[in-house]
């Protein structure tokens, strides 16, 4: 659950508040009456203007149909919270009170700054004056809140489509930190999940998890029978109450604001709610998972790719909604450049058989790998390119792909002005837009994107027993510089008025992640103009080629 102060300020008749509408300008209204002389009868007649008279009348006109509409939505509002709070059921209870008592731990470190700032000659900065609900203080809330807020924290870094810069910026900082559940609760889960004993199914499970998140935890195993190595994905316990009750409470608070103020539908409060809600469910649902993987092996077979790229195979006699059973796999990270160096002899080609791949599942597979970042994008030790975790997936429509085609040929040549047409056509916008002024401002934003700063460490070391010096390359990827590139972006489109769908930032990041593993892998291509790697839509028909 979240929990917000809001604070509607403003003229209230009758108690209820008389909300600004942006067709109808806010308008000031003289109460002092204007004197009409009429000698003829010898008396005097007061009476307001005309026009004053007609903007009045406007305002009632929209109080009351604002009023008619809200009542009209009450009923349906009512229905929603009660179906909600039903299907939350007693755990919304237990959320609540850890809800406060977060907000009370989080108040107290403000009224700790504030009062540090007070003594200051500087006087209180803005993230303090907007209290609980600025970017510092609420990532620190949902931190505070665990999973489902640490969550929400990474969607809201990773959709600048979506949500004010400054936020998105911030809870950049908002990563899983969670510490590992005690092996004897995943041995519980297991139990549940597979109905019966552990050693029926495994030979042997690690009890040292490999990873663990915010939602599941990562175990070694071997499969009893075959002895293949596996990795069990296993949900931690209590980890779906908890997400399904946070998220039914942050939809009744969209839907409550939405119903106080109904310009808020226009920016589709509810529906960014629910976008998130069900991203998340899906996350969380490991048989949703093992479909995108399945739906990407059956890809990489049909395009006659399997010698060059993998995903994990998914045991499903073992694998349920909680436990997900996968082969596992070994290599290295795609910025590991002295480890890649001795699996292959060409990184540059093992990047670029990665991006052919990665182009191709745009089109020719049901969805695409939405986190390429380097711990799910491994150069493998038979040189294949292993693609791991497909809990966030993107799916996009034909309207968004053509404009996406466009918007990358034209990122290659440069040209401008073919870049805005894409973008206006791909976003959602209800005005006019001056392509050619928004073509300069995008030429000034990617014509620094040379300019990024790429950070490689190289590490040398020297053996003990011997004379060797083993050279070890690695990249940082600064996430902060990416998202800031994109971010002007976004910043630039919205003062044209133009609004993306959330495909279109899942398509740029990876972009991104993929432009560094250039930089350190193959730092003199360029990959939008490289004839060996395919984007366009020639995709179809040149991929069997591209991999011969």
């Amino acid at each position: 659950m979240a929990v917000a102060s809001v604070v509607f300020r403003g003229v209230s008749y009758g108690r209820l508040p008389l909300l600004h509408h942006p067709q109808f300008p806010a308008t000031s209204v003289s109460s002092r009456p204007r004197k009409l002389s009429c000698h003829s009868k010898g008396f005097t007649v007061f009476a307001r203007s005309s026009q004053a008279q007609d903007q009045y009348s406007q305002a009632q006109d929209l109080f009351t149909s604002r009023l008619q509409e809200s009542m009209a939505n009450l009923p349906k509002l009512m229905e929603d919270i009660i179906q909600t709070s039903i299907n939350t059921g007693p755990r919304g209870a237990l959320r609540l009170a850890q809800g406060i008592q977060a907000v009370i731990g989080v108040g107290s470190e403000w009224l700790a700054d504030v009062s540090k700032s007070t003594n200051s000659s500087s006087g209180l900065p803005n993230q303090i004056q907007v209290g609980l609900l600025s970017p510092v203080y609420l990532r620190r809330l949902f931190e505070r809140m665990g999973a489902t807020y640490i969550k929400l924290g990474q969607f809201i870094a990773s959709a600048p489509t979506l949500f004010p810069q400054e936020y998105v910026q911030e809870f950049q900082n908002c990563f899983d930190r969670a510490p590992a559940v005690p092996f004897e609760e995943i041995q519980k889960i297991l139990r549940e999940e597979l109905r019966g004993p552990i050693d029926s199914v495994y030979e042997y499970v690690d009890p040292t998890p490999i990873a663990s998140a915010s939602i599941a935890q990562v175990h070694g195993a071997k499969l009893r029978g075959s002895q293949e190595d596996v990795v069990i994905k296993v949900l931690k316990p209590g980890i779906e109450d908890v997400l399904v009750a946070d998220l039914n409470f942050v939809y009744v608070v969209a839907r409550i604001l939405e119903f106080l103020n109904p310009d808020l539908n226009r920016a589709s409060l509810v529906g960014i709610v629910k976008d998130i809600r069900e991203s998340m469910l899906e996350e969380v649902d490991f048989n949703k998972e093992a479909v995108n993987i399945e739906s990407f092996r059956r890809y990489i077979e049909a395009m006659g790719l399997s010698r060059q790229a993998t995903a994990p195979k998914v045991y499903k006699q073992c694998s349920t909604r909680r436990v997900l059973t996968m082969e596992r796999l070994y290599g290295v990270p795609l910025t590991d450049l002295d480890s890649i160096s001795t699996l292959v002899s060409s990184p540059e080609a093992s990047l670029i058989t990665a991006l052919n791949v990665w182009f191709g599942s745009l089109l020719a597979c049901e969805t695409f790998h939405a986190d390429v970042h380097a711990g799910n994008l491994w150069l493998l030790r038979d040189g294949r390119i292993g693609f791991l975790d497909f809990g966030i997936v993107g799916r996009i429509s034909p309207k968004t792909w053509a404009a996406m085609e466009v918007f990358l040929a034209s990122i290659a040549t440069e040209e401008y002005e073919s870049m805005a047409s894409a973008l206006i056509e791909m976003g959602a916008t209800n005005k006019d837009v001056d392509y050619k002024a928004f073509a300069r401002d995008l030429e000034k934003i990617f014509s620094s994107i040379q300019d990024l700063d790429t950070e490689i460490v190289v590490a040398a070391a020297r053996g003990p027993n011997t004379n060797t010096t083993a050279v070890s390359a690695n990249l940082v990827v600064d996430e902060r510089q990416m998202n800031a590139l994109f971010l002007d972006v976004v910043r630039v489109s919205e003062s044209y008025g133009l609004r993306f769908p959330r495909e279109f930032a899942l398509l740029m990041k990876q972009l991104l992640y993929f432009d560094r593993y250039t930089r350190l892998l193959a730092p003199n291509l360029n990959m939008l103009q490289d004839q060996r790697i395919s984007i366009v839509s020639n995709r179809r028909s040149s991929n069997r080629n591209i991999y011969q």
